[in-house]
């Protein structure tokens, strides 16, 4: 491919067809197919849950000449026409009576199959809001009280899910093991910094190694309330996942058909052939969101001023789930908040573009991706009368770049391969 000249191509334009060539790279119609199973002597039933369950059920449609049948369940918006497919939409981050629904309808599905049947588990990120069903003796409600908290309080991906899978009848290989005897072919989109099945869609058709006590620690450790039932569940070990070496998971097999990095190495592809040279930082950094961004800006300005460790042109770029601990009034959204607290530690240093957003197009609980970052973001504030530290004291970055119009909106993107961050530096 014949590089294009960076003079030709602004650096906003730039950096959104570096975003699309990671979007596009984990879409479900072009990832997916390669993955099938051989047609079973029995039954294939299709189940899934995710952002990208939808998508991944129509992939599947169109290139299976079998008979097949199923139910998926994917975020209220992301619902992709299919024709023996059910697919259901609900609520998320937070779960709601349609995610449980769903959810005791997928586990009825598998139930008394047999060894000549296969399901084919289409797993995203999100399956774990879209699939509440909670372990007997907790309610709706208690999951619900305890994603919200969970949301805010600042922990990481992995504790959110250690959590879940502890109080969740489906989750931490549950699903597989309902399945048994079948034959089970997980085919999951990973949106989890290190992509450990256990925490994708926490894990439903994987074994988990985490254990009740690690639950309630984790709960504690961030000062989370629990109702009395959550507590007992956790207290009496009523609450434990299916472990490694259990005979029904035997006949299960994992593949990850889309990842971080591969959405990094499409978006390196574009910055190539823009005659820019990219270097991929990581694929699974996590922390807090702004104190993320001022290592970043640090890196940055050290290439823009000192043209080490690389020489601009160049562009940086990184994924995986930061965190925000929501203390303001905003709604957080860990991408704008990455971004609002790199510009703050760049100043406005010059050459220095950016942009920052989930590839799922909903950054946090806001149908918004993420934004740009440019030199001159924060002076056009300013003249806005905004005021930028404050408005990342109080978690409302979403909010700021809406009001200078650098907000991204893709609408549903399909998919979910987590964050993506390019700083570009000219």
């Amino acid at each position: 491919m014949r590089p294009v000249s960076t003079t030709l191509l602004a650096p906003r334009d730039l950096l959104r067809r570096m975003f699309d060539a990671a979007i596009a790279a984990a879409q479900p119609a072009h990832c997916v197919p390669p993955h099938l199973p051989d047609r079973p002597r029995g039954r294939l039933i299709v189940v899934g849950a995710g952002k990208a369950s939808a998508a991944m059920a129509r992939a599947v449609e169109d290139h299976w000449d079998g008979p097949l049948e199923g139910l998926v369940v994917t975020r209220f918006g992301y619902a992709v026409p299919c024709e023996r497919i059910e697919v259901v939409e609900a609520a998320h981050p937070v779960p709601d009576e349609a995610g449980l629904a769903a959810a005791a309808r997928i586990v009825a599905r598998v139930s008394g199959l047999t060894a000549d049947d296969t399901v084919l588990c289409l797993i995203s990120g999100g399956g774990s809001a879209l699939m509440p069903l909670p372990i007997a003796g907790i309610t709706l409600a208690d999951k619900q009280a305890i994603a919200r908290a969970l949301l805010k309080c600042g922990a990481s991906i992995r504790e959110i899910n250690c959590v879940r899978r502890h109080l969740s009848a489906i989750k931490g290989g549950r699903l597989a093991a309902a399945c048994y005897p079948a034959r089970v072919v997980s085919l999951l989109i990973s949106d989890v910094p290190g992509e450990d099945p256990c925490d994708i869609a926490s894990g439903p058709t994987v074994a988990d190694p985490s254990t009740c006590d690690e639950a309630l620690a984790i709960l504690r450790r961030y000062e989370i309330a629990l109702p009395d039932a959550v507590r007992a569940v956790l207290a009496s070990g009523r609450g434990e996942s299916i472990k490694p070496g259990d005979s029904r998971l035997e006949n299960v097999s994992t593949t990850l058909v889309a990842t971080p990095q591969g959405a990094l190495e499409a978006a390196a592809a574009v910055a190539r052939g823009a005659g820019i040279t990219p270097y991929i930082l990581g694929d699974s950094i996590e922390g807090e969101a702004r104190d993320v961004a001022k290592v970043m800006a640090g890196i940055a300005r050290q290439v823009a001023l000192r043209g080490q460790p690389f020489a601009a042109p160049c562009v940086l770029l990184s994924g995986g789930e930061t965190t925000v601990t929501v203390r303001g009034a905003g709604c957080g959204g860990r991408n704008v908040e990455f971004l609002l607290s790199l510009g703050l530690a760049l100043e406005g240093l010059p050459g220095v573009h950016a942009l920052a957003g989930d590839t799922d197009g909903v950054d946090g609980m806001v149908d918004v991706a993420g934004a740009y970052l440019a030199p001159d973001t924060l002076p056009r504030a300013w003249a806005l009368g905004l005021r930028p530290q404050a408005s990342l004291d109080d978690n409302d970055a979403h909010r700021f770049f809406g009001a200078l119009s650098d907000a991204i909106v893709t609408g549903p993107t399909l998919t979910n391969v987590n964050d993506f961050r390019a700083i570009l530096i000219l």
